[in-house]
């Protein structure tokens, strides 16, 4: 298998009919020996009956359903898992992404050597406000954090070595950050192409404001994860000790002055009238909960491995 072409969807069935003619006509132009995977996370449409038509005509075509909609990194993970291609391109089904661009990506990875091609649209047609201004300051903001020089990250038109996917563990809101991902587990030849964009020409969008809020949460905890993921203790063991330190001290001090202050008979309040008593306290406490959450965090990257998927596939179509 030369090629596998994922492409995760939510009710995209106007665009399916064409998505489809225009990825065959290249892959048989090029003469490639292919799959497309089509994931319906959860339509309510037309689109999982389209999908069963089309693995009924061309056994190239395959299928996977989600009982619900999960997300984009979900439909992505489960495609990750089946593929068979040793390049895989994903795109999106609304065809603002052109397949007539898999020839050249899939060259880039082949005969240029690269794990992972990102498409970089800098000609948009989107609304300025509201996504190209945000978008862009969410890109320069993850360049920044992960040391990935990308200008367009949630372009969902990528190729991938086949190493690279099935390395990879895409869950939550993680589809933005694939190149990090695929950073930390090593892929680290990563560059991008400038594609071509268009309008929307079927269907809306499924892009809200509430995505960049989750965008940035998210690029925080890849942040920690590619610093710290595998030792959580180096980050909350160190911090707990330090707050742990400075209150004992601090408690240590009270104690101490209090004593000299008896001894020399010189009159002294209270230590628990003293406001640094307090706070001495304070960091301790949250010093020995912040180096127990580092304890815990160890744990649980040990036992991360045997997690379930967070998601319920319904039906498979063509897929062995």
């Amino acid at each position: 298998m030369q090629l596998s072409i994922v492409i995760p969807l939510l009710n995209e069935a106007e665009s399916l009919q064409e998505l489809l003619n225009r990825i065959q006509a290249v892959c048989e132009k090029e003469g490639y020996i292919y799959e497309i995977v089509f994931v319906d996370d959860g339509s309510t449409d037309l689109s999982w009956k389209i999908i069963s038509n089309f693995s009924q005509l061309y056994p190239e075509v395959k299928g996977i359903k989600f009982a619900k909609n999960y997300g984009k990194s979900q439909a992505l993970n489960a495609a990750f898992k089946v593929v068979k291609g040793e390049v895989i391109i994903t795109m999106d089904a609304d065809l603002q992404d052109f397949p007539e661009e898999i020839p050249a990506l899939r060259k880039m990875i082949i005969e240029d050597g690269f794990d992972l091609v990102s498409g970089w649209k800098k000609k948009r047609y989107d609304n300025i406000l509201t996504k190209n201004i945000p978008s862009k300051l969410f890109n320069k903001a993850a360049q920044l954090t992960s040391g990935v020089k990308l200008h367009d990250f949630n372009n969902g038109l990528k190729a991938y070595r086949y190493e690279v996917v099935k390395a990879i563990d895409v869950h939550g809101d993680m589809h933005r950050y694939i190149p990090v991902l695929a950073k930390n587990e090593g892929f680290t030849k990563i560059t991008e192409k400038e594609v071509p964009h268009q309008a929307r020409l079927y269907g809306k969008s499924k892009f809200g404001a509430n995505r960049f809020v989750r965008g940035f949460l998210d690029l925080i905890t890849v942040w920690f994860m590619s610093a710290f993921g595998t030792r959580p203790m180096h980050f909350f063991g160190f911090i707990g000790t330090l707050m742990f330190i400075i209150g004992f001290i601090s408690s240590a001090w009270l104690g101490i002055n209090k004593l000299l202050k008896v001894w020399k008979k010189i009159p002294a309040q209270l230590i628990t009238n003293d406001p640094l008593f307090y706070i001495a306290l304070t960091m301790m406490i949250l010093g020995t909960l912040l180096f127990i959450a580092g304890f815990l965090g160890e744990l649980i990257v040990q036992l991360k491995r045997g997690k379930k998927d967070d998601y319920t596939v319904s039906q498979y179509l063509n897929i062995n």
